[in-house]
């Protein structure tokens, strides 16, 4: 039995190093680094706004390049320096601002307008499910419908002046808002809603305290894809009967083959507003979801 003790132990010491990668027994294992999650590395503002206008530049550059060299059709395509001397001439001579002005103006209205009946409409599916499975089936055909082809009819009843633009830009936007609001009402934790109600709230409290909050991220965040609409369905209008606008200095330049009038038409005097409201739109919605993230009940507990 002694003999069989110190053999094991022995063979013990011998074999144990070599399973330990060759360290002996009192040798400490050596420390690993901790792992860490890759981070992306986020540029600076002015590193990617030089990045964003080197690309401008190259796509630019590209266009111009192969107009002069054959490479496009420029009666087609037409060139970015001839676009330009267009431009100039139409914000000189021409109506470009007051084009420009009256399109935004009914883009405006009918975004407002569409996204808050979208919104509250969406909003108010809260209070009733039966309500709810009632009018969604509604909504839903109603997204379905080709509202660019009843443009005309919606011209023919409303005029040809802003209002029947108007009427276009909210056909486009309201639907959108109300889904997308239904969705962050559906969103909403019902947990949440049941810690509410055992501490005493009402059904308008826990719809103001924490229904709204919650859904307030999906509303802002609708808002970027609203503007886009809204300014296609006063195009639209525009296009089929408008004394003012964009949409009719750029049929009048494809009905008479002036392409650069047509690119100068797209290249909005008011775009850069446009973009400003996008930025705005996404920088709003970020400060939302955070908040709502920081507020909702239990936030402090989970930390």
């Amino acid at each position: 039995m002694t003999m069989d003790r110190t053999f094991s132990a022995r063979d013990l010491a011998i074999r144990l190093p070599r399973r330990l990668g060759g360290r002996g027994a009192g040798t400490p294992a050596p420390r690993q680094a901790p792992r860490r999650l890759p981070k992306d590395q986020r540029w600076s503002t002015r590193g990617l706004v030089a990045v964003q206008c080197a690309v401008l530049l190259a796509i630019v550059g590209g266009w111009e390049l192969a107009a002069r060299t054959g490479l496009i059709q420029p009666f087609f395509w037409s060139q970015p320096s001839q676009i330009l001397d267009t431009l100039v001439i139409y914000m000189r001579d021409g109506d470009a601002f007051l084009d420009a002005g009256y399109t935004f103006f009914s883009t405006l209205i009918g975004f407002v307008v569409g996204t808050s009946i979208g919104s509250v409409l969406g909003l108010s599916f809260w209070w009733s499910r039966n309500y709810a499975n009632t009018l969604q089936p509604f909504i839903i055909c109603f997204e379905s419908i080709p509202k660019l082809a009843l443009a005309p009819l919606i011209v023919l009843v409303f005029g040809m002046g802003i209002v029947s633009k108007v009427a276009i830009a909210m056909a486009l936007t309201i639907v959108v808002s109300a889904l997308t609001t239904f969705a962050g009402v559906r969103a909403v934790d019902p947990d949440n809603e049941k810690l509410l109600y055992s501490l005493g709230a009402t059904r308008g409290q826990v719809f103001l305290k924490l229904v709204v909050p919650s859904t307030l991220p999906w509303i802002i965040s609708v808002l970027r894809v609203n503007i886009g609409l809204a300014l296609t369905g006063s195009i639209v209008g525009e296009f089929i009967s408008s004394q003012h606008g964009l949409g009719r200095a750029i049929l009048y330049a494809g009905q008479t083959y002036e392409i650069a009038l047509v690119w100068s038409g797209g290249a909005d005097p008011l775009q850069p507003r446009h973009s400003d409201v996008c930025r705005g739109f996404q920088a709003r919605s970020d400060f939302c979801a955070r908040a709502s993230s920081a507020d909702r009940p239990g936030a402090h507990q989970e930390d």
